[in-house]
């Protein structure tokens, strides 16, 4: 299909630049309030506009794009992850679905590094008591000890282009890699990263020291974390998940840290976010968790990376050619 000149709805504000640049090249439209939005006005979009720009936390779910209007012909979606939108209903109706992948590899491996690095180190606690010098008594041998991270083991969860990433950074951080996924990555790879695989994440669970979670949200990996899983972890172990919430089971996750059988976690994203469970920001407040708001990807040139490809993306698209970045219903061939 080629489009001349589309008309395009963008959900959420976008850096400056990328505006700039999408008002140059098309008839676009931009949300005025910058949070999700309603169904209602979703929906509205889906029945006015040739384009969807939805961002991560907009609901496409199957119900929603069935209201779609026939006008409708792309979702170009400003995000890594395609979880918040039901592809297969949306290439029932001939709608093309895309993402901006492989752009916030190195961003969210350095936000998993710092977290690695902050939970055991209790570098939050530390710079929080320091906000007032009262608070202080100076230094002394035994004063706020937290753990040293070379030697330890670390296990990722999902060994794809950010699991990789991460490893490397551990690897220089003295960590022994340790890793879990469907299926092994390359010898060559695994060599270079001094990686062992398990091939049961139970085992692996409970022969490591930090647990970082790297795979999507998919109906094969949600609570895959599961409370059973869960209860394989040492209680001298820390958690860190820069993924998708939905990947662990929340609940059972803040049991064990409750009851001591977990030693921390350090947590960039959450099961039913926006809403964050009071349970976990107490543990927050004793010092038993990092709580940061989704910030992984959150540098200024992943988000131009990710508006570079939206536009391209659209381009091609409009252009009558497939965009190279698709995302592709199940058990597709195409």
């Amino acid at each position: 299909m080629t489009l001349s000149k589309p008309t395009i709805f963008v959900t959420q504000k976008l850096p400056d630049a990328v505006e700039a640049r999408m008002k140059e090249l098309f008839d676009v439209t931009f949300s005025k309030a910058d949070k999700p939005l309603q169904p209602d006005v979703l929906i509205e979009a889906l029945q006015t506009y040739n384009i969807l720009v939805p961002t991560v936390t907009d609901r496409l779910d199957a119900d929603l794009i069935a209201k779609a209007g026939p006008q409708l012909k792309m979702i170009a979606s400003f995000g890594t992850g395609h979880d918040h939108i039901d592809v297969d209903a949306a290439y029932k109706q001939g709608i093309m679905v895309t993402s901006t992948p492989a752009v916030t590899t190195d961003d969210t491996a350095d936000m998993t590094m710092a977290l690695i690095l902050a939970v055991p180190r209790r570098l939050v606690e530390g710079a929080t008591l320091m906000h007032s010098t009262a608070d202080w008594p100076g230094w002394s041998p035994t004063w706020m000890l937290g753990r040293r991270i070379k030697g330890k083991k670390l296990g990722i969860v999902g060994m794809g282009r950010i699991g990789q990433a991460v490893a490397e950074r551990a690897k220089a951080f003295g960590l022994s890699i340790h890793y879990h996924a469907r299926r092994p990555i390359a010898d060559e790879t695994a060599e270079k990263l001094c990686a062992q695989y398990w091939s049961s994440l139970d085992q692996m669970l409970a022969n490591i020291d930090i647990l970082s979670i790297h795979c999507p949200s998919t109906p094969d990996t949600y609570h895959l974390l599961s409370r059973r899983t869960l209860s394989h972890i040492r209680p001298d172990t820390y958690i860190v998940n820069t993924s998708r919430g939905e990947v662990i089971d929340q609940s059972a996750m803040i049991d064990l840290l409750e009851e001591g059988k977990i030693a921390g976690a350090a947590l960039d994203v959450f099961e039913n976010a926006p809403a964050i469970d009071p349970r976990l920001q107490a543990l927050a407040r004793n010092h038993k968790v990092v709580l940061i708001p989704h910030l992984a990807s959150a540098t200024l040139e992943s988000r131009l990376d990710m508006g570079e490809k939206v536009i391209i993306n659209i381009q091609i698209f409009t252009a009558g050619e497939r965009p190279p970045d698709r995302v592709l219903p199940t058990n597709s061939i195409l």
